[in-house]
């Protein structure tokens, strides 16, 4: 038991919490908490689709509107980069509040931000917001990022809700229920995102945003947690704790480290997120497009009920690191040559392995990190790896329209990459994606050899033993 641990005190708590006195775990049977964290994993979901579909369906209208991969590139980058501002903010909230009442305040933000931008888009002319040389497009798709990045805070939430309802010993399998809902929300909103734009518009599916967020919200009003008898002790300070996350990351070895990997890898994820739509639109018209990538996002189900049946292994981190090397080799193969099998193929087994690693470090941070402490280290770990995502999409999206992509449909560049990549449109994209994903392989393979890999290995390892003994020591009293 650590100093952050205080004795339980008579309270039944469950072990690794942290702050006994805030969680009563004997208020509810496990099957009675597992209930509940079902019904506040679907609101989630619910919310996450809504995000998802307006955030999809903003990009699809732009690209398709200008054909210009630097206004695709700039929003997503702008999403990840306010996100990765406000990550630390967001955990420090969680860690001095209530978890179900800081998801209510997210639904509710997102809900006026999502209505403020349909009646900025019914009062604003069609031609001056698609002018990207006007402030009116971006202020538009400003408002929509803030209420989506907000909405954002409900999954620190959702990741400190598990630590309270589930037991240590199965909280993998709850992480990968969690990457299951993530992923039937892209496999719902692609589909529902590029019909939405071509067939309704864009005015039409900022409409039907804004019901299903206050569907969300209605519905987040009727849930209870009574475990969380009130927000756990912490020693939080202001509203952007920096130093206590650092603190909280840092008292555990080799967690930091943890967290710049995955934050490298997401260095990667830049590339895709600012090229794989102008990628797909190219290949495919934008209804079919969203289907597509419909059909990709269910190997996020299968995955997360993999987890969700057989857990991650003894050893989380391990499954992590093989899940990024099996990434970059998807990520480096699944477009060398334009052939559609094979790209919807890389894409599903692509979205099959993200769930492994999601689920891998999130259930390594709520088994060796305290409760009261773990919103900011959600927080932080979510500051970092999104702002590598931006940095990422806002050079290689310009770098990609003024260099690469014209070299690719020269004839010369043509030529030269043709006996490697192959011939089509879309060979100067492809080129970027099989770099990347070589050096995704490289940085996993390296990761293996670290000290840092034995020092979290071990810590997982002994928390999770001290987790079991004290619960079996709990099941012996009751």
């Amino acid at each position: 038991m650590t100093q952050d641990e205080p004795a339980l005190a008579g309270v039944a708590a469950a072990p690794g919490l942290g702050d006994p006195e805030s969680i009563n775990t004997s208020m509810r049977s496990p099957a009675q908490r597992s209930r509940t964290f079902a019904g506040i994993l679907v609101n989630t979901g619910l919310a996450n689709i809504t995000t998802s579909y307006l955030w999809f369906a903003l990009t699809f209208w732009v690209y398709l509107e200008t054909r210009n991969v630097i206004a695709t590139g700039v929003i997503g980058g702008a999403y990840m980069l306010l996100i990765a501002l406000s990550s630390i903010s967001f955990g420090t909230f969680v860690d001095r509040n209530r978890k179900l009442a800081v998801m209510r305040f997210a639904a509710g933000f997102t809900l006026v931000m999502f209505a403020v931008s349909g009646v900025m888009f019914l009062i604003t002319p069609t031609t001056s917001l698609l002018d990207l040389t006007q402030p009116w497009f971006w202020i538009f798709a400003v408002i929509i990022l803030v209420g989506g990045v907000v909405e954002n805070m409900r999954n620190v939430a959702l990741s400190t809700i598990v630590t309270i309802l589930i037991e240590p010993d199965r909280r993998p399998n709850a992480n990968g229920l969690v990457g299951m809902v993530q992923g039937l929300a892209f496999l719902v909103t692609s589909v529902l995102s590029g019909l939405s734009v071509g067939l309704l518009g864009m005015g039409w599916t900022v409409v039907v945003a804004v019901v299903l967020t206050g569907l969300a919200f209605a519905h987040l009003l009727t849930l209870r947690m009574p475990e969380e008898v009130r927000a756990a002790a912490t020693d939080a300070h202001g509203a952007f704790d920096l130093r206590g996350s650092l603190a909280a990351v840092l008292a555990v070895a080799g967690l930091f480290a943890l967290i710049l990997f995955s934050t490298f890898n997401n260095f990667i994820g830049g590339v895709y997120m600012a090229l794989m739509d102008p990628y797909g639109l190219e290949m495919f018209p934008v209804e079919l497009w969203g289907t597509v990538f419909a059909v990709g996002a269910t190997g996020f189900l299968v995955a997360g009920a993999l987890i969700g049946k057989f857990g991650l292994g003894s050893n989380p981190l391990r499954t992590l690191l093989i899940a990024v090397i099996l990434m970059g080799f998807l990520g480096a193969v699944f477009t060398v040559r334009e052939w559609p099998w094979l790209f919807i193929l890389g894409i599903w087994l692509y979205m099959l392995l993200i769930p492994f690693v999601e689920a891998a470090e999130q259930t390594v941070i709520q088994q060796v990190v305290p409760l009261p402490r773990q919103g900011r280290v959600f927080g932080l770990a979510m500051a970092f790896e999104s702002a590598a995502a931006p940095i990422t999409a806002f050079l290689i999206a310009p770098i990609a329209q003024f260099w690469i992509i014209p070299y690719a449909r020269s004839t010369e560049g043509a030529a030269q990459l043709a006996p490697l990549l192959g011939e089509g449109m879309s060979r100067g994209i492809a080129l970027i994606f099989l770099v990347a994903g070589i050096i995704v392989i490289v940085a996993a393979l390296l990761a293996f050899l670290t000290p840092v890999y034995r020092r979290v290995s071990a810590s997982y390892a002994q928390a999770a033993a001290e987790a079991r003994e004290t619960a079996d020591s709990l099941a012996v009293d009751e």
